[in-house]
């Protein structure tokens, strides 16, 4: 069942707080879902992730707003739900609406696995095209809520991000999909030069091979190969996370390029060791620049480890803005 508890806000400005029992509690409300708070109202917070200790994810998260929230009116004109039967269901406009037959083929699309891999990827791509329209496909293997996402944010503000679709079950962001196919589709036909595709911030996981959110890039993959795209694959890689498991290409990037079904492209930073299950893709590596990224002001931190901390994250998403920016420039 639900955690759901009873509170009151009593703080609504940069930070939301929300009174809990006896309990000051950091709390996020989606506007887009539950409208706005203010101090003083009576809300229904959903306390499971909090009481968790969840990294991404520790904060309380607003349910309804009973004083304010209980008069919306929905999408008009709608007949497509997101997150369908469950206790937030809502109506969107699909951007695939009227879309029949197939966009342009021969695009750049990048698959990556973690969104702190977002900021690199678009900052590195629009060093080498700097006029490139970029847009990102927010997948499921993360948050869903397109809305929670400052690097989105961010990046709109600098020019660095052109558009946000949230596909399959994300919702959100400035379109809806109802597929991450027809996100890229539509992405591509509607002008972008590139498509990222990847996960909201956090990640669902457990130490399995199979069970986590980063798994989520081989749908994505697929989907950017069978639509006749350059498909990139982005790889999760670490020298500083104390897993084994993630050291160097990490698993989550190894099985993907596993299990893929067709050849894709793998961006490596200059340097670095192709896993294994690369034997099957084409390799493109690039040269990157960490000391022009970290001093561009963006975000670089990624599970707690500062770009200083574990350089190697970060030159691998370099590396994959960098590929995407040559396949455009090439077209």
């Amino acid at each position: 069942m639900l955690k759901l508890r009873r509170g009151r806000v009593v703080d609504a400005g940069a930070a939301l707080v929300v009174q809990v029992g006896g309990e000051r509690r950091a709390a996020w409300a989606d506007e887009g879902l539950v409208g706005r708070c203010e101090v003083g109202d009576d809300v229904v917070v959903n306390v499971q992730a909090r009481d968790l200790s969840l990294g991404s994810g520790g904060f309380d998260v607003v349910h309804v707003n009973l004083t304010r929230g209980l008069a919306a009116e929905g999408t008009g004109g709608a007949h497509v739900m997101k997150l369908n039967y469950s206790p937030l269901q809502h109506a969107v406009l699909p951007v695939e609406e009227g879309e029949e037959s197939r966009g342009p083929t021969g695009g750049a699309v990048g698959v990556f696995f973690l969104h702190s891999q977002l900021a690199p990827i678009c900052w590195a791509l629009a060093a080498k095209a700097r006029d490139a329209r970029v847009t990102y496909v927010q997948t499921a293997g993360g948050a869903l809520p397109g809305a929670l996402s400052e690097v989105v944010r961010e990046l709109r503000e600098r020019g660095l991000l052109h558009s946000h679709l949230t596909a399959g079950p994300a919702y959100g962001g400035e379109g809806e999909a109802i597929t991450t196919a027809a996100a890229i589709d539509h992405a591509l036909r509607s002008g972008a030069d590139a498509v990222v595709c990847g996960p909201g911030p956090g990640i669902l996981g457990s130490a399995s091979r199979l069970g986590h959110g980063g798994l989520t890039a081989l749908d994505s993959a697929h989907a950017a190969l069978a639509l006749g795209h350059h498909t990139v694959v982005v790889p999760r890689m670490s020298a500083g996370d104390p897993r084994e498991r993630h050291r160097g290409v990490s698993h989550h990037s190894r099985t993907v390029l596993e299990l893929l079904l067709a050849p894709a492209l793998l961006a490596l930073p200059d340097g670095a060791l192709p896993p294994p299950e690369a034997v099957r893709h084409e390799i493109r590596r690039a040269p990157v620049d960490l000391d022009g990224y970290r001093a561009s002001g963006l975000p670089r931190r990624s599970m707690g480890r500062d770009l200083q901390d574990d350089p190697s994250f970060f030159a691998a998403a370099l590396a994959g803005g960098a590929v995407l920016a040559d396949i455009i420039r090439a077209a």
